[in-house]
């Protein structure tokens, strides 16, 4: 890793916002290291500047472990740009309903929190010194949901939501001396997998009254990621088409 391409790692890569940020950095010629439960689709690795994929379980603290030795053992003496927390879990019930405060174990209540919140803080710290050398960038992709009560978006998601924002704001102030800046992407309604065709009914709340789409959100996450956003930290920026107004 002896070239001069800047480099993101990025988590929960195979589908929807993951793959989306993946293509938007390639298309920059960024180097791109990932991580996620699965394999990435097949034409993914035909991709030049995809470098490598990590299937790792990140609510196992021994295998995301060793996901970030291995990453560092990879980067060499290379600087990391960019961290993209974006792995994330919305679990529902047997009949795909919302999960409530009451509703599902406290063990489901311990898995979302994993992925969703200690997963990016113990990722934060194993690469944070790789990031100062690269004077990089910590992306964490929030939630809508974890600022008001969302109709279909579990207890479990939401809170832990809510949880990584104000992670991204301690972050945001301790990095900034290590000269890594903390930033966080809080999409609205997204057309995903995770999206259902109850999600229809919420479009006439939104002010442009209709879904984003992943490359929306991918666009934001390269910005805060680029130089472009060299005195931006401590911020997080809503893709909701002004979802998040009302």
């Amino acid at each position: 890793m002896a070239d001069e391409r800047k480099t993101l790692i990025l988590t929960g890569a195979s589908r929807g916002i993951g793959h989306a940020t993946v293509t938007r950095f390639s298309r920059e010629g960024w180097r791109i290291i990932t991580c996620s439960r699965d394999e990435v689709p097949p034409e993914c690795k035909r991709d030049p500047n995809w470098h490598h994929h990590f299937t790792s379980d990140l609510t196992d603290i021994e295998s995301m472990m060793t996901f970030i030795m291995q990453a560092k053992e990879l980067l060499g003496d290379s600087p990391l740009n960019a961290l993209v927390n974006n792995a994330a879990v919305s679990p529902k019930t047997p009949e795909n309903k919302r999960l409530g405060v009451l509703a599902g174990d406290i063990s489901t209540w311990r898995q979302v929190f994993e992925i969703n919140f200690f997963a990016p803080l113990i990722l934060a710290r194993g690469f944070v010194e790789r990031l100062s050398k690269g004077g990089g960038a910590i992306v964490n992709i929030t939630s809508i949901a974890g600022h008001h009560v969302h109709p279909f978006a579990g207890s479990a998601y939401s809170t832990s939501k809510a949880a990584l924002s104000g992670l991204t704001r301690e972050m945001a102030a301790e990095f900034a001396a290590l000269n890594v800046r903390v930033n966080a992407i809080a999409p609205g309604e997204i057309e995903t997998a995770m999206i259902g065709p109850e999600y229809q009914a919420l479009i006439p709340q939104i002010p442009m009254h209709k879904m984003g789409e992943p490359t929306d959100v991918a666009s934001a996450v390269y910005y805060l990621c680029s130089d472009e956003s060299k005195y931006v930290t401590g911020t997080e920026l809503f893709v909701t088409g002004g979802q998040h107004l009302l």
